[in-house]
């Protein structure tokens, strides 16, 4: 006779009786078990293993204002010291070719927090991508909506340096993304100590002066007089406050932007009588158009050899201030236990001439404008550096993919997270930037650097061969041995802008 537990009946053939219970429940415990060691040694696939999605992880998003990467230590600068971020680096995935969207500050951060190319959306400028994008999620906001905190400390969308700063003012900054946010003002071109105009005063009686000038001031006090050195106290605090839940934390530093302001004590190791400037080529600007030349050069800013070594000496003295403030707000990730729980990511919006083709400041398509640094630290992901052509864009579907979250199929981005365990994948070809206000656009692949100024190229064409000529002095454009490199790249850049704006918004 056949003997059933209380309420123990056949199911689609199956036999549940107290028996086949335990029977069935000891095969359980064993694939379970066989799972697990599987998992350890590797020998699942992929879509078997636990995921890293699994893990809810915090977003640390750490970003500099107007740094080039050749100023890190990380990247091979062997006068300016940046010990916090090289820790960063040490513990994440270092990219050498990322590339933003856009040249200043601007259009690159509207770009990355909203997830589409400056051209997709038409913000071009210094304004906000909401107008553009309507009720679309930005990176933080589809943060916000899925349940994190989310709070930007200081600059993350555009805000005016030095104006925005002193007058502690939100800029162009989008109130929908964050659960709060705060403004750390200070005194900028102002602050008390030894401060000094370097352009355009070429007799040395030009006062100290604001607005987008190069100005080094070795201030008086400590940096809690400055707005970094608030910024990064109340990363900390909030870091402190927000241990217990889930958060994703912008921290927004502005220098190294000028006005070239650090407090004393961050100068000294950068006495301008040891700057060495980039090597000057006699016609370096003959074989290329007239939009190609920056609009800050060391000759329209009338700065001579000893106002661009106190520049360099300046800008390095911001570098290493910027990395103190860093390393602070790290110390608190640490103190609060967070590090195994927590995605940091430090980057800038985009790169910055210290010199080279007597070059200063941003907007050109250059490799030193265009490429940015970037580094993405993921628990129990390894160390690595990677070479792949990445983009500011990539962030938003990445960082979401790697805390589980949907990746909204709209976004113009790629997602980069396989990098981080393979640092030879690839996602794209070429990487691609504009400059608005010259109305130029860079495909940038392993071999070329082609630019081309408007979308016609009326404007003028540059090509430049990066495996015999890195540091990008000889034009080819113009070469007849090389117009099938040229004709391909314009057609590639015309296939480029139609897919940009190929989008959802409507234009």
């Amino acid at each position: 006779m056949e003997v059933r537990r209380a309420g123990a009946k056949p199911v689609n053939g199956f036999d549940f009786s107290p028996a086949a219970e335990y029977s069935l429940r000891n095969i359980m415990i064993a694939l379970r078990s066989f799972a697990i060691v599987c998992t350890l040694w590797g020998l699942l696939p992929f879509g078997a293993q636990a995921s890293a999605a699994e893990q809810k992880y915090n977003v640390l998003f750490i970003i500099s204002d107007d740094l080039t990467a050749t100023a890190l230590s990380c990247y091979g600068n062997t006068v300016c010291q940046t010990p916090n971020i090289d820790r960063i680096a040490q513990n994440g995935v270092r990219f050498t070719r990322a590339y933003c969207q856009g040249t200043y500050c601007g259009p690159s951060r509207a770009s990355f927090l909203s997830g589409y190319y400056p051209h997709a959306t038409g913000v071009l400028g210094y304004v906000s991508p909401r107008p553009a994008i309507g009720d679309r999620a930005t990176w933080p906001q589809h943060f916000k909506n899925a349940g994190y905190y989310t709070a930007r400390v200081s600059k993350i969308y555009h805000m005016g340096v030095p104006g925005g700063i002193e007058a502690g003012s939100d800029g162009a900054d989008d109130p929908i993304s964050w659960t709060e946010r705060f403004n750390s003002p200070g005194p900028e071109w102002k602050a008390p100590g030894l401060g000094e105009t370097l352009e355009r005063n070429p007799d040395g009686k030009r006062p100290v002066v604001g607005g987008n000038t190069f100005v080094v001031v070795q201030a008086d006090g400590d940096d809690l007089v400055h707005s970094d050195g608030k910024t990064a106290a109340k990363a900390c605090a909030l870091i402190e406050q927000h241990k217990n839940e889930t958060f994703f934390l912008g921290v927004g530093f502005v220098r190294p932007h000028v006005p070239f302001v650090s407090p004393r004590t961050y100068h000294a190791p950068y006495p301008f009588q040891r700057s060495v400037l980039p090597e000057k080529v006699p016609g370096d600007w003959d074989d290329i158009p007239k939009a190609g030349i920056n609009y800050k050069t060391s000759k329209n800013m009338q700065m001579n050899l000893v106002r661009q070594k106190k520049a360099l000496a300046g800008y390095y003295a911001a570098v290493a201030f910027m990395d103190a403030q860093v390393g602070k707000v790290m110390a608190a990730l640490k103190k609060a236990g967070l590090e195994e729980k927590t995605i940091v990511i430090f980057t800038s919006d985009h790169g910055y001439h210290l010199g080279e083709h007597d070059f200063w400041a941003k907007v050109s398509l250059r490799d030193e404008s265009a490429g940015v640094p970037l580094i993405i630290s993921v628990p129990g992901k390894k160390p690595a550096v990677c070479h792949s052509f990445t983009e500011l864009l990539d962030l938003y579907p990445t960082v979401a993919k790697l805390c589980g979250l949907t990746v909204p199929a709209r976004l113009q981005g790629q997602d980069i997270s396989p990098m981080l365990d393979n640092p030879a994948y690839e996602v794209r070809e070429a990487a691609f930037s504009v400059a608005p206000m010259r109305k130029g656009f860079l495909l940038r692949d392993d071999q070329w650097a082609f630019i081309q100024y408007k979308e016609d190229a009326s404007g003028g064409i540059e090509l430049f061969d990066m495996h015999q000529d890195p540091k990008q002095y000889t034009n080819l454009a113009n070469n007849p041995k090389y117009k099938p490199v040229v004709d391909r790249f314009r057609l590639k850049m015309a296939e480029k802008l139609t897919a940009i704006r190929t989008n959802d918004l409507g234009r």
